[in-house]
């Protein structure tokens, strides 16, 4: 049970009121639940939006690992980093501030404030090992799939990045020995950097959905009530969507026009 002691504000003396956690300013009791009500609620959206926001962490740096350790070409650039963190992510994550309280949040035993934190060990291993890990092979499977489908074939990246970034090389091989120029493994690599960030934009559907409710199931809090939270899904979509055809993209964020099927590359995660 909670353990505070309680003052009125409009009847109570100014020593209970010093003395006093927590202070009842319309002296009516009933505000009491209100408030504790309020509170949890605030707490729970609060670690929802940063579960959210944590997740896309392991998908961004991951790709300069494997570039540093593996001496692949970049799976992902920096220009669309911050299209995740600055673009996409924004709405959604403000979103989860929205969300209505779940069902059994006046059920709950008072929160443990030395063990339960706003960010502990069970959020970190949620976001970062398990949602995180899945947006980062969500990626790296559809930049080998682009690069397979254009020539190079996945054992065959590593150890070429060297070659891979050399401009004076232009006649680099890829598995099927054809030749590529500088100019052209670079388009492809733009190309992959765009798929990479619209692989993320799919899986944040998802994870999104799943941080949406801490304890209830989807279908107990419902999908519908939160209405930004749906805009949020349609404009982090349309939104990944025009970075990637609008004309004159190419020039200035360095992405490139994908194909349909490469967006379904994403799907099965």
């Amino acid at each position: 049970k909670a353990d505070i002691g309680v003052a009125m504000g409009i009847a109570g003396s100014d020593v209970s009121k010093q003395a006093a956690d927590m202070i009842v300013l319309d002296d009516n009791f009933a505000s009491i639940v209100t408030g504790v009500e309020e509170g949890r609620l605030i707490f729970d959206n609060l670690k929802k939006s940063i579960a959210y926001t944590l997740t896309s962490n392991i998908p961004e740096i991951s790709p300069f690992l494997l570039f540093i350790i593996a001496s692949i070409p970049l799976p992902l650039g920096t220009v669309t980093i911050l299209c995740i963190d600055l673009g996409t992510d924004m709405v959604p994550a403000i979103s989860l501030a929205y969300e209505e309280a779940e069902s059994d949040i006046m059920k709950r035993q008072p929160r443990n404030s030395k063990t339960d934190k706003l960010v502990n060990e069970r959020l970190i291993s949620m976001a970062y090992g398990q949602i995180g890990m899945m947006q980062a092979l969500t990626g790296f499977f559809t930049y080998f799939v682009i690069l397979a489908e254009n020539g190079f074939l996945p054992m065959d990246l590593v150890g070429i990045r060297v070659f891979w970034e050399d401009k004076s090389v232009n006649d680099l091989e890829d598995s099927y020995g054809q030749q590529w120029t500088y100019e052209r493994r670079k388009i492809i690599e733009y190309t992959c950097h765009t798929a990479f960030f619209t692989s993320i934009v799919v899986v944040q559907w998802a994870d999104l959905i799943i941080c949406k409710t801490r304890r209830n199931s989807i279908v107990q809090q419902g999908m519908l009530k939160n209405r930004i939270l749906i805009f949020g899904l349609f404009e982090e979509t349309a939104l990944a969507a025009f970075l990637s055809y609008c004309p004159g993209m190419d020039a200035a964020l360095r992405m490139y026009p994908l194909k349909p099927t490469w967006w379904f590359c994403a799907f099965p995660w």
